[in-house]
């Protein structure tokens, strides 16, 4: 670990979080945990969980579509929560509202139901995106709606400037560009300035930050979009099944709901046949939000303050040099490479999330299936797939769109068929492994993920027997 101080001595000023993991953390190494999953879900603090206990403890809410004491708790802290929703985000009230949903998807789902696309309007998507945000163009192609992607370019997993603007500049009329502002496969940090780019155009943006929130600051006075779609739990681990639409208002008032449920009128009439839809978010929040946990998302912004955010960022950023670093030197004793990195390897413009395959010493690509049984087996949870991000996975293994397409046809809702369109398409495993660090990460957390990969790996063939069928992402 010496070379490691040599090559980032700015470490030890991040010994605070040693400190919490020793503490507040204590959880991951009583059980011989190694935890390089956060892109998938953040961790909580044991002083996040005694809060949530303590208010339920001494408080009595209510459902917060009334007047009585319980409900008038439950509705302060929700209105408490979504200021400091705001305020993390440097987001004016005047500009901007949170509304709470259950997740990212969730909040998605709400733009792309509402959004006022038709004949006359383009979709942008940049191949780089999670399900939930390519999932968008089932609402447009019911309406019409032109869909356009961006391509990334090999081997970096970008998209270019020049790209971006031919999109959204492609054709005739303007409509919604969305796009992550970090990658959840690479951990490519893509340009927060195309907001403005897509604006200039007539576009207006909808920008993932699910992946992003947790180790980068977002500053809505500076970066303008018109929706941004965040998961807590991604941030700070708990509560799960809270999510947030932050939407400016001149934006949210041009979506039409399709639908309206309890919570989200004013007033509505069986017999009359009308209803009348609340404004703001109020109009967005369908049925009775979660209002036992949305009060813990300021509990979770306020231990975030408390740790010091720029803290967790240099960390897991040196964390992440290191790792991508030690992964390019990793070798069997032929001297072949014994690990192959999808997207930057290095921490230009990228996040605290890397994508790889290990390689057998012929260079062929060891089953992302045993490597899950092997990190399980050793205490080491990481993530296995394409992590819901089809097109960064189909540019990572350089499939072409021919292929895929007559894959596609051919593949079944079978989970037996995904080894018959992995063949197809001349993949060798159907997926990559995800190492992502957060919070709680430490050097000895990549130190002991490396010497996993080195000592299960190096000079060996795994076997491949009792393996799971696969499952399609």
């Amino acid at each position: 670990m010496g070379d490691f101080h040599e090559a980032h001595p700015g470490y030890a000023a991040t010994g605070q979080l040693d400190h919490l993991r020793a503490v507040e953390y204590r959880y991951l190494d009583e059980a011989g945990h190694v935890y390089l999953d956060y892109t998938g879900a953040g961790l909580p603090a044991r002083s996040q969980l005694r809060a949530h206990a303590a208010r339920l403890r001494y408080g009595v809410y209510g459902n917060p579509h009334s007047e009585s004491p319980t409900s008038a708790a439950s509705t302060r802290l929700i209105e408490d929560t979504r200021t400091r929703v705001l305020r993390w985000f440097n987001a004016s009230p005047e500009e901007y509202t949170a509304i709470f949903t259950a997740n990212a998807t969730g909040a998605c789902r709400l733009v792309g139901e509402s959004y006022p696309f038709g004949r006359r309007t383009r979709l942008v998507l940049t191949a780089d995106n999670h399900n939930s945000v390519i999932g968008l163009r089932e609402y447009a192609a019911r309406a019409g709606t032109q869909v356009t992607y961006v391509p990334l370019d090999c081997p970096e997993l970008r998209v270019s400037d020049a790209a971006l603007l031919r999109a959204v500049h492609r054709g005739r009329g303007a409509g919604l560009l969305a796009y992550p502002a970090q990658s959840n496969f690479s951990g490519v940090r893509h340009p927060l300035g195309w907001v403005a780019t897509a604006q200039a155009a007539g576009y207006d943006v909808l920008l993932d930050a699910a992946a992003y929130a947790p180790t980068g600051k977002l500053d809505l006075a500076v970066v303008r979009p018109e929706f941004v779609t965040l998961s807590f739990y991604k941030m700070f681990g708990f509560p799960t099944g809270v999510g947030c639409l932050l939407a400016r208002r001149d934006a949210l008032a041009r979506l039409r709901r399709p639908w309206y449920s309890g919570g989200t009128i004013i007033s509505a009439s069986v017999a009359g046949g009308w209803h009348h839809l609340a404004p703001g978010a109020a109009g967005f929040e369908d049925g009775t939000v979660n209002f036992l946990s949305i009060p813990d998302v300021a509990v979770g912004f306020g231990w975030l303050r408390q740790v010091g955010f720029d803290l967790i960022g240099q960390r897991t950023s040196m964390l992440t040099s290191w790792l991508l670093d030690r992964l390019s030197r990793l070798c069997h004793g032929s001297g072949a490479p014994l690990a192959l990195i999808y997207g930057p390897q290095d921490m230009e413009s990228r996040g605290a999330t890397v994508a790889l395959n290990f390689l057998h010493p012929d260079g062929q690509l060891i089953d992302e299936r045993a490597v899950t049984r092997d990190a399980s087996a050793a205490g080491i949870s990481l993530r296995t797939g394409c992590f819901c991000n089809p097109g960064a996975g189909e540019a990572a293994f350089g499939l072409s769109g021919t292929d895929l397409a007559k894959a596609g046809q051919a593949l079944t809702k079978s989970a037996a068929d995904m080894d018959a369109y992995l063949s197809h398409v001349g993949m060798q495993t159907g997926g990559a492994l995800r190492v992502s660090l957060g919070i709680a990460s430490t050097l000895e957390d990549v130190e002991k993920f490396l010497d996993f990969a080195e000592r299960t790996y190096r000079d060996r063939h795994p076997d491949l027997s009792g393996l799971a069928p696969r499952l399609s992402c």
